[in-house]
């Protein structure tokens, strides 16, 4: 802990206030993310009411539900740089601004491609949050508080999953799905605007405070910093993006395909999978949260800043194999909803921890960078795991058994990544 949080009984007024500050500022993140995760959530709730009304099979959805992912992947790359760049004021609130235009527009769509032409330009519009957020975090805290405030930046996605199926549910059904666009995207105004006026770096003072130490040795670190293009070449970068890919695979089968199964393998109607696909992701709320705080903890213990990153990573991984694997056998609704609530909480314990390890290995100005290139693997993993799962269930009439194998085993891939390749290197090396 830094000594304005371990010290708090002899905090300055200059120190509460930067305290007050930047806690403002993870609890505002959190809240941009729930607006991020609802628009992403929509098409979600919405699956088998457009897939009504347009006529598309599973793996036409599975196309529909996959075209977010890759374009936001692949614009994670230049927004990684563009956040470095300008800085998360500037970034966070023109995302928020086109996303939540993106959205509104959704609600006019007459066809496929219309509808897919959205979903791309909301993946792209949305890149820039997570990295923003990142770049905040490392900004406001030091590398041994970090691991919680980022976690908790993530619980915004996690509480919005979570409320997404009902809330969403709710809206889809008194306004239609387009009045459902409306609304949320009319939330991401909000966020922008208010974000322009409350958002603002620390001074030199503060950093000092904050950081001490640490700030000086970021400098020393960063003398000889290489192109953005040379954190491809070294080995850490490849493995976080295989073992993100592995992750996030299984976290959105999750996402994009939970209410459907619900109703058409489990046999509930509309209303009630709303209700029960929130379960899971209540779940991974505590998930988020209890990876940040055991990897904080174990810094406080002595253990490596790299190491305590990549505890709750593999762990979490291993444990939402174990959970997702058996699911593919079980014919009882309420076990297979209580492993998959199991499992979607493992799976989200690595989250915050992944944010946080590219902010420990990355250099000040490359944090953003190694940050998006990590969620660029994760992303590709998120945009073919729709459609995978769409064509299988379209090749197998419905059946989930294979969807649940392949994602319990990205998991393992997600897990040896982190666990064994990933290696700390010195401080002053990119990769470190």
């Amino acid at each position: 802990m830094s000594q304005i949080d371990s010290e708090a009984p002899v905090l300055t007024k200059a120190e509460k206030k930067t305290v007050r500050i930047r806690w403002f500022l993870v609890g505002f993140l959190v809240l941009g993310g729930v607006v991020n995760y609802l628009d992403r959530s929509t098409l979600s709730v919405a699956n088998t009411t457009i897939a009504q009304e347009f006529g598309l099979d599973a793996f036409q959805m599975g196309l529909l539900l996959s075209a977010f992912s890759w374009p936001y992947a692949i614009a994670n790359l230049p927004a990684g740089f563009l956040v470095d760049k300008f800085g998360p004021k500037k970034m966070f609130a023109f995302a928020a601004g086109a996303w939540s235009l993106v959205s509104m527009v959704t609600a006019a769509a007459n066809s496929f491609g219309f509808l897919y032409a959205a979903r791309v330009a909301l993946g792209i519009a949305e890149s820039p949050f997570f990295t923003s957020a990142l770049k905040v975090n490392e900004r406001w805290f030091n590398k041994s508080e970090r691991a919680l405030p980022v976690s908790l930046v993530n619980t915004g996605s996690q509480i919005a999953n979570a409320i997404a199926p009902p809330l969403l549910t709710f809206l889809l059904l008194t306004m239609s799905w387009r009045g459902m666009f409306i609304i949320v995207g009319a939330f991401g105004i909000v966020i922008a605007l208010v974000w322009l006026r409350i958002y603002r770096d620390p001074t030199l003072k503060e950093q000092s405070m904050i950081k001490g130490a640490e700030a000086e040795a970021r400098v020393v670190a960063t003398v000889e910093q290489v192109a953005w293009g040379q954190l491809f070449k070294h080995r850490n970068t490849w493995f976080m993006v295989l073992g993100a890919f592995g992750i996030f695979y299984t976290v959105w089968v999750y996402l994009t395909w939970l209410p459907s199964y619900l109703q058409t393998a489990r046999g509930f109607s509309l209303a009630d999978s709303g209700w029960l696909a929130s379960l899971p992701f209540l779940c991974g709320i505590v998930g988020v949260v209890f990876g940040g705080w055991l990897s904080s903890r174990l810094v406080q213990r002595g253990v490596g800043t790299v190491r305590a990153r990549k505890i709750p990573i593999v762990g979490g991984a291993l444990l939402a194999a174990a959970s997702v694997l058996p699911v593919a056998y079980v014919d009882n609704t309420a076990l297979a909803v209580a492993l998959l609530s199991v499992g979607y909480f493992a799976s989200q314990v690595p989250i915050g921890c992944l944010w946080t390890l590219a902010s420990d290995i990355a250099p000040s100005n490359q944090v953003a960078s190694l940050g998006a290139i990590q969620n660029f693997g994760g992303f590709m993993g998120a945009a073919v795991a729709p459609v995978v799962t769409g064509a299988i269930l379209t090749a197998t009439d419905g059946n989930y058994t294979l969807v649940f194998l392949i994602g319990g085993v990205l998991l393992l891939v997600g897990a040896l990544s982190y666990g064994l390749f990933v290696k700390e290197r010195p401080a002053a090396a990119v990769t470190a």
